[in-house]
Formats: C-alpha cells, sequence, structure tokens
C-alpha cells in the first residue's frame, strides 16, 4: 500500500467493489448527525465527500453543499446513490473533484466537515486549510479514527494515517479564532462485509470561528 495518499490510489481503491466503499443506503456519520443536527442549514463544504452519505444527509436538511474529493470513482458512485432522492435535495448538492490541498474556492461556507481524511501532508496542515475556508461564527466539524480504535477491522482495513486525537485536531487551531465546542472521543458501531458489528471510537471535533 502507498504510504502517500495519492489521486491514483484513491482512484484504484473506488474501483470493483470499492474493497467495502458501497455507501448506498448507508446512513451518515453519527458524528455529523450529534454536531450538526441543531444548526441552521446554511452552505456547507463535505471535504472528501467519498460516495456522498454525507453530503446527502446535509442536503436533505436544507443545506446547499459543495462535495469534494479526489476520486472521480467516488463522485461517480455519490451521483448514482443519489439519484432517486427528491430534485430539490439533489439540487443543493453540487459535486466538486479536486484535491484538497490545492483546491480554493470562490466563497466561504457556513459549515465545513470532513471524515477520516487521509492527506498526503501533515493532517494539522489540512485542518487549518479547511478552518480558513469558515466564515466567521461558522462551524468546522472534523472526525477521525482514535489512536484506540479497531481500525484495521473496519472497511477501512489496510489504511493507515488517519489516527488522532481530538485534542491534536484542535491543536491545530489558533484558540485567538476558534472556540472548541467539542473535543472528545466517541462510539461508533461499523457493519462489515460479513455482517459483524465491529465497535470503533472516533476523535471528533467541533469548532466555531469567532466573528
Amino acid at each position: 500500500m502507498p504510504e502517500e495518499f495519492s489521486r491514483a490510489y484513491w482512484e484504484q481503491r473506488y474501483q470493483g467493489h470499492g474493497h467495502g466503499h458501497v455507501s448506498q443506503g448507508r446512513p451518515p456519520n453519527p458524528q455529523l448527525v450529534a454536531e450538526t443536527g441543531e444548526l441552521a442549514p446554511g452552505t456547507a463544504l463535505d471535504a472528501g465527500a467519498g460516495e456522498g452519505a454525507e453530503a446527502v444527509w446535509l442536503a436533505s436538511h436544507g443545506w446547499r453543499v459543495t462535495a469534494v474529493d479526489i476520486a472521480a470513482g467516488a463522485l461517480e458512485r455519490a451521483r448514482r446513490n443519489a439519484a432517486h432522492l427528491d430534485g430539490d435535495v439533489t439540487d443543493r448538492i453540487d459535486w466538486v473533484q479536486a484535491d484538497l490541498t490545492e483546491w480554493t474556492p470562490q466563497e466561504r461556507f457556513d459549515l465545513v466537515c470532513t471524515h477520516y481524511a487521509h492527506p498526503q501532508g501533515p493532517p494539522q496542515e489540512l485542518y487549518r486549510r479547511l478552518g480558513s475556508l469558515v466564515v466567521p461564527g461558522g462551524t468546522l466539524v472534523v472526525v477521525g479514527h482514535h489512536p484506540s480504535d479497531r481500525h484495521s477491522e473496519a472497511p477501512h482495513a489496510g489504511v493507515t494515517g488517519a489516527h488522532v486525537t481530538a485534542e491534536e485536531m484542535a491543536d491545530a487551531l489558533d484558540p485567538e479564532e476558534w472556540e472548541v465546542v467539542t473535543a472528545a472521543a466517541r462510539p461508533r458501531t461499523v457493519t462489515v462485509a460479513d455482517g459483524r458489528e465491529i465497535a470503533m471510537r472516533d476523535a471528533v471535533l467541533r469548532a466555531r470561528r469567532r466573528g
């Protein structure tokens, strides 16, 4: 497995059956739901959108979503997974193929979220870059694999480099610019290919950009 998570790596991973990346009907990440369910909908960036479960959930709850992923294969699946939805929902999602470490949008967002990002460089650099895309008063939500989780038994088997604590995420943000609302380790249950349920732990950060 490559040490760096390049575009070619992710395109290969999403080919065929995608090594467990089958999300049609998959619920959104529970940490996203818990952290954003009471926020007033506005504009959202789903950074590393994968097959679109989180983007669809946000759009279904009134958000205008820009869903970005480095892999064209992931976004093709995301579009297929969303095809059965009401047009009002799909019209609120823009699918964008881009490398988040290089992509510069023309706008800033009320919400920026990312789940289990695997950047090629230091993850703190990605968190700071994503934070710069949040409007004053807006929210950043980062979910990562906690170092203690049973990561190797999950659908992401074989992928390393995303283990992080919420405190390490928070350390990437300037406290003069950010109010940390949530920094916690939380459980999550994953159903693997053979039907077993695996207990996981996520590192969860929610921060509000000071206005």
